[in-house]
């Protein structure tokens, strides 16, 4: 049977429907240029937030979050951004990063070789200070060499910290790394900072160790008002973790370092044997004459690798070796 039909007078506001579904009005896909942003960098990240100082000047701090346009672009430390919104920097004002320049160098590591998710650490710093301890905790050349596969990767300059030297004799540790021109200084507490402030001035240098080696004791030398966390190392010869983020400091004449938290290894899965070979001039051209698949370790696994060819670079050509068997062990520390 049938509903009769209704006249037109009989309806009301209840008996509209509306259909859900997108509207009917395009979306534009014009986006601000954003002509007045000023440029900063990234000193400290938390929880959404990023802590910047405008034009490199470490009074005129500002707190900032991720524009919603750049979706999920990773924000490091050491980034150089262009901001908008409220650049007073008073308290509880937020202002929004709108870009995110192109990184000269770029610090990376996986959590271990088989994570498929590298992480940035740091952007564009100019060096990368590798701070060891001599004894408690003990040296480990793999992690050292390691984290020089990263820097040299990366587009930084690695160089050797010591600490705690009056604890243990270096030169057969520091030895492992001849051929590689690696510079070494000495940061231990007893140690004069002179040398140590000479390679910092005026650059943007990374920080990266252990736990427990001494980092953020160092870091609180250099920067007096820096406050940085130190720690005990723990029974079973490892550090316990202090810095828990990365932040980076202005050197009282000049220049900044960016302490990172103490890393329990540093993995490189993200990394390939011609990427260490291309990171060096001097041998760049020659693994062109390598066959297919060559990982450049020599003989018996590469007996044709063009490495071996090189005349006067067999010491040298050892040394970036070493560093392949280190990117190739299974032990990411």
């Amino acid at each position: 049977m049938s509903r009769p039909r209704r006249s037109a007078a009989g309806y009301d506001e209840s008996d509209v429907r509306v259909r859900p579904g997108r509207s009917s009005r395009p979306r534009t896909k014009t986006r601000p240029q954003h002509n007045d942003a000023e440029s900063a960098m990234v000193v400290s990240v938390d929880r959404g937030r990023w802590g910047c100082v405008l034009d490199g000047d470490p009074e005129r701090r500002i707190v900032a979050m991720r524009a919603r346009e750049l979706g999920r672009t990773p924000i490091v430390v050491g980034d150089q951004v262009d901001v908008v919104g409220d650049l007073s920097g008073k308290p509880d004002t937020l202002a929004r990063i709108v870009r995110v320049g192109e990184r000269r160098t770029v610090l990376r590591r996986t959590a271990d070789d088989t994570d498929p998710f590298e992480r940035i650490v740091v952007g564009n710093a100019e060096k990368l200070f590798v701070v060891v301890a001599l004894a408690d905790p003990p040296p480990r050349t793999g992690f050292v060499e390691r984290c020089m596969v990263a820097a040299y990767v990366g587009g930084l300059r690695p160089v050797l910290c010591l600490t705690k030297h009056d604890l243990a004799a270096d030169s057969e540790f520091a030895s492992a790394f001849d051929d590689l021109d690696l510079t070494i200084v000495y940061g231990g507490i007893d140690d004069p900072l002179d040398p140590v402030l000479d390679m910092l001035t005026d650059h943007l240098t990374a920080f990266i160790g252990h736990s427990g080696v001494g980092k953020s004791t160092l870091v609180n030398r250099l920067v007096p008002d820096a406050d940085r966390a130190v720690g005990e190392v723990s029974g079973v010869g490892k550090g316990k973790h202090t810095s828990t983020q990365s932040i980076a400091l202005a050197l009282p004449g000049g220049g900044w370092v960016i302490d990172t938290p103490g890393v329990r290894s540093f993995g490189l899965a993200h990394i390939t044997p011609d990427d260490v070979i291309l990171a060096f001039s001097d041998l760049a051209e020659a693994i062109e004459d390598c066959p297919r698949g060559c990982t450049h370790l020599g003989p018996p696994a590469d007996p044709e690798c063009a490495l071996d060819s090189l005349p006067d670079k067999e010491r040298r050509v050892a040394a970036i070796r070493r560093l392949l068997v280190a990117l190739n062990s299974n032990d990411p520390w």
